[in-house]
């Protein structure tokens, strides 16, 4: 019993990773709310590391499309700052989506609580389409909203951060100790390899539409198990890090800190070649 109780602590303690080391690291005490989505200005000056090649590019970012960072499990939107951060260094109009019940519940649920957003953003912009860079469970919530509600129509591009696309040994071994099915997180269960969830969500094609689908995954994903399963195919520009920069280490939460995987994710968003900078901080 004590060793089912420890278990239990140590499964709660990693779904609450993202939330708490966010809190640690963001500089800004409270998060855009999910329901009342506002741009934020570009920041004044951008680290050396970021920073767009020329005022011109500047400019082009601001006029390309909003970005939705969309979180994962347990995220509280404060933990994205930092990704959120850079992005407006490089001039685009960004926000931040905490998932509902920061993502414990049902995943299409969550989707369709994501539609009403996208279209809030939509609205408050005047844009016609926004981006979506995802983390983790954001993914899954991403990918349902664009092949199962109609989100292809109103996206541009998706990039998808340490996503388990195809599930995760560690939604599984929850079960496997005996803890029942992942402790009673929906999502969880959802995420687990063979889940009914993700059969029908990756039934057919996985990169429906027009939108430009980039999946961004490091052999270091203490989360995503597998490492190979947070790839999607159908013609999706899949990459890992490790295959650019093998000496570059970074972990689940690290992809949203991390500078090598920023810039993969502002390659991407421009529609460029991937060429990660190995050295960026």
């Amino acid at each position: 019993m004590l060793l089912r109780k420890t278990v239990l602590v140590v499964s709660l303690a990693t779904a609450a990773l993202l939330a708490s080391a966010g809190a640690a690291t963001a500089a800004t005490p409270t998060a855009p709310a999910a329901t009342a989505p506002a741009a934020t200005a570009p920041a004044a000056t951008a680290p050396a590391s970021t920073a767009p090649a020329s005022t011109a590019a500047f400019a082009a970012a601001a006029a390309a499309n909003p970005v939705i960072v969309v979180g994962g499990l347990s995220g509280v939107a404060v933990a994205y700052e930092p990704i959120a951060a850079r992005l407006r260094a490089d001039g685009y109009r960004t926000f931040i989506y905490q998932l509902p019940g920061l993502g414990l519940g049902d995943i299409p649920a969550s989707a369709r609580a994501f539609a009403g957003y996208v279209e809030q953003v939509r609205a408050s912009t005047g844009a016609a389409t926004v981006d979506l860079v995802a983390h983790s469970e954001g993914g899954l919530v991403s990918r349902y909203y664009l092949k199962s509600l109609g989100g292809t129509a109103s996206v541009g591009r998706y990039v998808s951060l340490g996503t388990p696309q195809y599930g995760t040994y560690v939604a599984n071994i929850v079960a496997f100790l005996g803890l029942g099915s992942c402790a009673g997180i929906v999502a969880c269960q959802q995420m687990t390899i063979g889940s009914a969830f993700l059969a029908d969500l990756n039934a057919g094609d996985d990169t429906p539409g027009s939108v430009r689908y980039t999946t961004v995954r490091t052999l270091q994903d203490e989360l995503v198990r597998p490492t190979g399963n947070a790839a999607v195919n159908d013609g999706a520009t899949n990459v890992l890090i490790q295959a650019y920069c093998p000496l570059r280490v970074v972990g689940h939460l690290g992809l949203v800190l991390d500078g090598t995987a920023y810039t993969i994710v502002r390659g991407a968003l421009t529609d460029g070649p991937v060429r990660p900078n190995c050295l960026a901080l």
